[in-house]
């Protein structure tokens, strides 16, 4: 059976959703549960959007052991030599180059023409081939774009040195027959195609991209870029566990097979969901809650007799396990770390030592403390401010609330070496407490934030169960701050959330101001255009 590469972008083109932000740690633990997982390539990010983009790709390719490590870049100069950098390390490093090449993008976005768009793409794979031997190229928005121009384009990239040309339905356009004709069309037309691996990559607009996928990889692609739980910008791009299990359950049909553990997609599905904070869908293929239950009492009684007869794919094929482990406040580290290894987390001794504390400490309050408890622990210390940028700390905070009074909030925080006391009243509790806190980042520090988003949910069921808070603070200016924090009381897992929120945006509005601070009060023509292009807008190549 042909081998089929599985291209994971979960922590560049994921990363790209509404709502997902991940740190350095973070992005770094998938990426270790990725490579278990056994994704061939993992694109770790888009290195020049930004330090912290640039960072994680590096810790990623210096970290991992097996898989290829793949950094982002669009067909400039100052990209490839940041995804050059930001892969240098790695065992296995590729460079993924792209232009968009619709007849579209090229008038509006790039105002090139043709023969530059060209030009460009040439360049930028000859760049690329000086940092490594792995070049991928993306003609972006393809299945939009004209396919005798497709046909030269990727001529000329192969001809450059790429070694893997992938085909992105970037806006999700495409319909299955249609993307099966343009990869047999490339396929016949390309003189050099078979000098290179064809990929495909699909967005999720019409409902269609694993539909998308897997019929280009029966018209030839051999290799399929998607993320995991079908993240991505918009609705998505195509999901990991739907195409693989695709493949797995059907290999005679489509005579391939590709390199994944399935049974260690479960694990992998939940732990991007905690750390990205998106929730998979109950009704969600493979990996949603309602995947392997059964209500219709038809359904019920043939399941009973015989799986078979409702189920095409097992439970414990795809590593569901029905056994949550218990841990009381005699547990010790060993036990701890045994279950987190199992969800996919893998922490260092004080990152551990730190969960085993907090674990203990909720025994003690007699409570059960279950698997998801655990694992929303290890989250939440995953996204700990270092002590440098915990620049704001809450000392204290009292609420009042009532069916017959307006609820208000005071917040004691320290700043420094000084307390400051911000007071405020909402809607509710939470409402209170953030404009609480909102006047006392104001005053201090100047910004101006704004809540944009909350939410709160139970670990598990019961009046004590552990609360997990998200925020988004946004500023004037558009930049966005999350924060998130694990509490047994609802309102102080809230506020610790905004004080987390709150720091970000002061660490980010002084880096801002130290950079601004360090440029040369007149740039030379050359710093001007290096500000100019890093100003524009990111292109995104799928």
């Amino acid at each position: 059976m042909r081998h089929i590469t599985i291209f994971d972008t979960t922590l560049r083109d994921g990363e790209q959703s509404p709502g997902a932000s991940l740190n350095v740690g973070e992005k770094l633990v998938i990426a270790r549960q990725l490579e278990k997982l056994g994704v061939d390539v993992i694109e770790a990010g888009f290195p020049i959007s930004s330090p912290g983009d640039f960072e994680g790709v590096k810790v990623i390719a210096d970290d991992l052991k097996r898989a290829v490590v793949c950094g982002l870049a669009r067909a400039r100069d100052e990209d490839i030599d940041a995804a050059g950098r930001a892969v240098q390390g790695a065992r296995r490093r590729r460079i993924h180059v792209f232009i968009a090449t619709s007849r579209l993008h090229m008038d509006v976005k790039l105002r090139m023409t043709p023969d530059q768009v060209v030009e460009s793409a040439v360049r930028g794979v000859k760049r690329a081939r000086g940092y490594t031997d792995d070049v991928e190229f993306s003609p972006e928005d393809c299945s939009r774009t004209d396919m005798d121009f497709m046909c030269r384009i990727v001529e000329a990239a192969i001809d450059a040195g790429a070694t893997t040309i992938n085909i992105p339905d970037t806006v999700g356009y495409a319909v299955p027959a249609e993307i099966s004709r343009r990869i047999r069309y490339l396929k016949d037309k390309v003189p050099n195609a078979s000098k290179a691996v064809l990929s495909i990559h699909c967005h999720n607009d019409l409902g269609l991209a694993v539909a998308n996928s897997l019929a280009a990889m029966e018209a030839g692609c051999d290799q399929i870029e998607c993320t995991i739980n079908g993240l991505g910008e918009r609705a998505g791009n195509a999901s990991l566990e739907e195409i693989v299990m695709a493949i797995w359950l059907r290999r005679e049909h489509y005579q391939a097979e590709a390199s994944i553990d399935t049974k260690e997609i479960f694990n992998t599905s939940r732990l991007v969901s905690d750390l990205t904070g998106i929730d998979v869908q109950r009704n969600k293929a493979i990996v949603g809650e309602n995947a392997f239950s059964h209500e219709a009492g038809i359904h019920q009684h043939g399941v009973l007799t015989d799986r078979r007869t409702y189920e095409i794919i097992r439970a414990e094929d795809v590593g569901w396990r029905g056994r949550q482990l218990v841990i009381g406040k005699h547990s010790g580290t060993h036990a701890i770390e045994q279950a987190l290894k199992l969800r996919g987390y893998a922490l260092n001794r004080d990152q551990l030592r730190e969960v085993t504390l907090r674990v203990k400490e909720l025994a003690d309050s007699e409570k059960s403390v279950e698997e998801e408890d655990i694992v929303a622990l290890a989250h939440s210390v995953l996204t700990n401010l270092t002590p440098e940028e915990e620049i704001v700390k809450l000392l204290e905070v009292s609420v009042m609330t009532g069916n017959e009074f307006t609820p208000s909030a005071t917040i004691v925080l320290t700043v420094g070496e000084r307390e400051v006391i911000g007071q405020g009243t909402g809607v509710g509790p939470v409402d209170a407490a953030a404009h609480a806190l909102q006047s006392v980042v104001h005053q201090e520090f100047g910004p101006h934030l704004e809540l944009k988003e909350y939410g709160l949910k139970a670990i598990t069921g019961g009046t004590d169960a552990l609360a997990h808070a998200q925020i988004r603070f946004c500023d004037a200016e558009g930049n966005s701050f999350r924060g998130e924090a694990v509490n047994s009381d609802v309102i102080l897992a809230s506020v610790h959330a905004m004080v987390q929120g709150a720091n970000r945006a002061v660490n980010f509005q002084r880096r801002a101001s130290r950079a601004v601070q360090s440029q040369p009060t007149q740039p030379t023509q050359q710093t001007q255009q290096t500000q100019q292009a890093a100003a524009q807008p990111q292109g995104h190549a799928h």
